[in-house]
C-alpha cells in the first residue's frame, strides 16, 4: 500500500472535521500530498466516515490520474490538485460544507476582517467546475500570502482551508468556522458592525505570528 503514514494522516484530518461538526454524513473531504513522490491522498467520494479505512483512501498523481485505490476519489480531487501545485508550501487541505462558514459563502460575503470570497464566471462553472474552483481561488490570492490567510470562501459554494499538513488544514476549517460563527453573532447583535482597524488588527495578528510574536511559550531550542 503506498504512503500509509499519509494515508493515516488524511483519513484522521477526515475524521477531525466529523469530531468538530463541520461535516454532515459525506458532505466534506481533506486531502494530503507527498511532495517528494508527487503524490496526493484524499478521501474515497460519497463513502461514509465511519467505515473509512487507510486503505480505502485514494491515491492519484499531480494530474488527476488514479495511482492507488478501487473508489472513485472525492469530486474535488482537481480544485485540491491546482491548490497543490499553486501553493507549495502547503501539505493538506479541507473541503467542508459547514454551517457558518456556507452560509457566508453563499451569501457572497466576505467575513469580517479575516475572510476572502472567491466568485467563478458562468463559462467556469459549465466546464470542469471543479477545476476552476482551485484556479479561482488561486486568482483570489495572486496578492495576498497563502500561508498568512490560510482559508477562503468560494461564493455559493463553501469554504476551503490548507496547511503545512492535513491535520493543519482540518484545523484551520475549524478555526474559520469559529470565526463565522462569531462574526454571523456581531451582525446578529450589532448590523452597523464593521471590521476593526488596520493597526488593532496588525496588533493580534503579529502578536501570535511572525519574528517578534510574544503569544504563548517560546519554543525551545533544539
Amino acid at each position: 500500500m503506498l504512503l500509509p503514514d499519509l494515508r493515516r494522516e488524511v483519513l484522521e484530518a477526515n475524521l477531525e472535521l466529523v469530531r468538530k461538526g463541520l461535516v454532515l454524513f459525506t458532505f466534506g473531504n481533506a486531502s494530503g500530498i507527498s511532495r517528494k513522490k508527487g503524490l496526493v491522498v484524499i478521501k474515497p467520494s460519497g463513502v461514509p466516515y465511519e467505515r473509512m479505512k487507510p486503505a480505502d483512501l485514494v491515491v492519484s498523481d499531480l494530474d488527476g490520474k488514479i495511482v492507488e485505490g478501487k473508489l472513485r476519489p472525492s469530486s474535488d480531487l482537481p480544485t485540491h490538485l491546482v491548490l497543490y501545485k499553486a501553493f507549495p508550501g502547503i501539505g493538506g487541505v479541507s473541503h467542508t460544507h459547514s454551517e457558518y462558514a456556507t452560509a457566508w459563502a453563499q451569501a457572497r460575503r466576505a467575513i469580517p476582517c479575516f475572510g476572502t470570497t472567491v466568485e467563478l464566471k458562468d463559462t467556469e462553472i459549465s466546464e470542469n467546475y471543479e477545476e476552476n474552483t482551485g484556479h479561482a481561488i488561486v486568482r483570489t490570492f495572486r496578492d495576498i500570502d497563502y500561508s498568512v490567510i490560510p482559508a477562503v470562501l468560494v461564493a455559493n459554494h463553501a469554504p476551503f482551508a490548507w496547511g503545512p499538513d492535513p491535520r493543519t488544514s482540518a484545523h484551520n476549517a475549524v478555526i474559520l468556522e469559529f470565526v463565522a460563527r462569531m462574526a454571523y453573532f456581531t451582525l446578529g447583535i450589532n448590523s452597523q458592525a464593521s471590521a476593526i482597524g488596520r493597526s488593532l488588527h496588525d496588533k493580534h495578528f503579529l502578536r501570535k505570528h511572525g519574528r517578534d510574536a510574544y503569544y504563548g511559550q517560546p519554543k525551545e531550542k533544539k
